[in-house]
């Protein structure tokens, strides 16, 4: 369907106005699966539906992201909740909207003798992202629940990019692997154990359910310069979420960009492992689980991962949109 940037339709010889969709500008990384969202918005017309107009301006990584919206280069980004809230505490308006509940989890071969988190004293982990990644600091934080030592002085921990770490764990150069959701859909499918995800890590520190960690994020001053648009997006982002949980054949539409080329297993796989966190819902009120998960982080991953507050800071999830 064609967008026109203005437009007028001749009816009985008047001239009706046809207002402008807003352009709302999204920056995403190139290989990032947010943009599998994006994509089932275009294929269902969801963007036109919800009156925005969608321009996607490629990313190289998260960073890249965070300073494209400080420099107002683009409208939204994915981040995560503790940089949002470090930024908040610095005097800067950034807010979010929940986007993900996926999380990865620890992977270990088919045959491996590591049957608990108690088994990975003297073992090496491979860990996507560095010290300072998420998963890595709630893997320690469990660990150190469960047997009362530090993962860091027990094992050694080997960094390295998400594709590495399953190099790494294939060829039997780490014991486990600690990798984000989608490269341990790719694990499982090629016949590896997921020992424990980082959703059951937050159970077993006290989270009935896992944290907001990722969100569509942007400024303030862009929710009220174009908030009709933002509000639209939104809006499309959740009809999409809710379609791509239910529906099995809006995914064929996916396959291209989801890259699991002619594998059916690596693809169920991956749309699982996505179904696994979609969010379904947002009240702006309810902050109780991103507080808790707040504390913990600071706690075990200090300014590092949270910035130099060690309370989530007020407005952090914005208050003008709820589902």
């Amino acid at each position: 369907m064609r967008r026109f940037l203005a437009a007028g339709i001749m009816l009985g010889g008047m001239v009706l106005a046809v207002p402008a969709q807003e352009v709302l500008v999204l920056g995403l990384q190139e290989s990032g699966t947010a943009l599998w969202e994006i994509e089932a918005i275009r294929n269902l017309g969801l963007d036109a539906k919800h009156g925005v107009t969608l321009e996607i301006r490629p990313l190289a990584d998260s960073r890249a992201g965070q300073i494209a919206l400080q420099a107002g280069a683009v409208d939204v980004i994915l981040s995560d909740f503790t940089w949002a809230s470090a930024q908040r505490h610095q005097g800067s308006d950034f807010a979010m909207v929940p986007h993900s509940l996926a999380v990865g989890g620890l992977i270990v071969p088919a045959e491996s003798g590591i049957e608990t988190i108690e088994d990975l004293g003297g073992k090496t982990i491979g860990i996507a992202g560095g010290p300072v990644d998420k998963s890595w600091v709630v893997l320690q934080a469990y660990y150190a629940a469960r047997t009362d030592s530090a993962l860091g002085d027990d094992a050694e921990a080997r960094f390295g990019a998400p594709p590495l770490i399953n190099e790494l764990l294939a060829s039997g150069n780490v014991d486990a692997g600690l990798n984000f959701w989608h490269w341990n859909a790719r694990a499982k499918a090629a016949g590896m154990r997921e020992l424990i995800s980082v959703r059951e890590m937050f159970q077993g520190l006290g989270l009935s359910e896992p944290p907001p960690l990722l969100g569509w994020t942007f400024s303030e001053a862009v929710a009220a310069d174009k908030h009709e648009a933002l509000t639209g997006f939104l809006d499309a982002s959740f009809e999409a979420k809710s379609i791509l949980l239910s529906d099995d054949a809006v995914w064929d539409g996916l396959a291209g960009i989801m890259g699991a080329g002619d594998d059916p297993a690596l693809f169920a796989q991956l749309r699982d492992s996505y179904r696994d966190g979609i969010i379904t819902g947002y009240d702006p009120d309810d902050t109780t689980l991103a507080e808790l998960a707040f504390g913990l982080l600071a706690e075990f991953g200090g300014s590092d991962v949270v910035g130099e507050r060690t309370m989530l800071a007020p407005g952090t999830f914005w208050g003008g949109y709820r589902k």
